[in-house]
């Protein structure tokens, strides 16, 4: 049985360019809120137009600000009108809307989490440059954090609203998303993963996240955060498996 809809949930999807999809994901996440924010990125396609029918809150940005800064925006608007939890989901057709229901089924068993959906069915589907790209993040991303994190880049995610209180996390595009999670480990909030299956359209736009150069962004800034802490020696052994994992100062993980 599905535990019931945290009360008030937001769903916020970045969007750039979605033109061809956008309505359709729209349509399906408000199955599980009443509060679906998309944040239209300075697209310069139809993407504004396809938005005017739909049931969602539609948030512009002047120009292309990146996810970062659109995940932002989106989540400031959301605790503004009370939101208690805030699920992201690209607009891409990536992420299947459906599989909210297990991020809410996961977070009524660990309230406090952050709850991501992790690609960790039919892998296989995904490119091989970007398998390998994610890899190297879940390592130094899970070292920084402190614990093992399962598909760090998944940007499918629920938040407590608390993330976004306590975090101080900057915009920095792809790099936002990675940073959160570090950010909040050091703020007692943990994640824990919700296995979803690995989608990979054939005929999808090509995708905004560039492999080498967004994944070298990512891996500097925890450089930077693992230099300024010491190199964290316990968060390596923690994010190997070889220390018991850290615990949650809101509840017990």
């Amino acid at each position: 049985m599905s535990t019931a809809i945290p009360s008030p949930v937001a769903v916020i999807i970045p969007a750039y360019n979605e033109a061809a999809t956008i309505a359709n994901i729209v349509h399906r996440a408000s199955r599980f809120s009443g509060l679906v924010i998309v944040v239209n990125d300075g697209s310069w396609d139809s993407t504004a137009r396809v938005l005017e029918k739909s049931a969602a809150v539609i948030l512009s940005n002047p120009t292309n600000l990146g996810k970062g800064e659109s995940l932002l925006r989106g989540a400031r608007f959301a605790l503004e009108q009370g939101a208690a939890y805030i699920i992201t989901l690209d607009g891409d057709g990536q992420h299947r809307p459906e599989d909210i229901q297990l991020l809410l089924d996961k977070s009524g068993e660990n309230p406090d989490a952050i709850i991501i959906a992790a690609r960790l069915h039919n892998r296989f589907r995904a490119p091989p440059l970007r398998r390998f790209a994610n890899g190297i993040a879940d390592f130094w991303i899970s070292w920084a954090a402190g614990y093992r994190i399962r598909d760090s880049q998944s940007g499918f995610r629920l938040y407590p609203a608390a993330v976004f209180r306590q975090c101080r996390t900057a915009g920095n595009n792809f790099v936002f998303e990675s940073e959160i999670l570090i950010d909040a480990a050091r703020q007692g909030i943990f994640s824990q993963s919700a296995p979803v299956d690995t989608i990979y359209h054939k005929n999808a736009r090509r995708s905004h996240y560039r492999p080498a150069s967004d994944t070298w962004a990512i891996v500097k800034m925890v450089g930077m955060k693992l230099i300024m802490g010491g190199l964290y020696p316990l968060g390596l052994l923690r994010s190997l498996g070889i220390w018991p994992q850290p615990v949650s100062k809101q509840s017990t993980m």
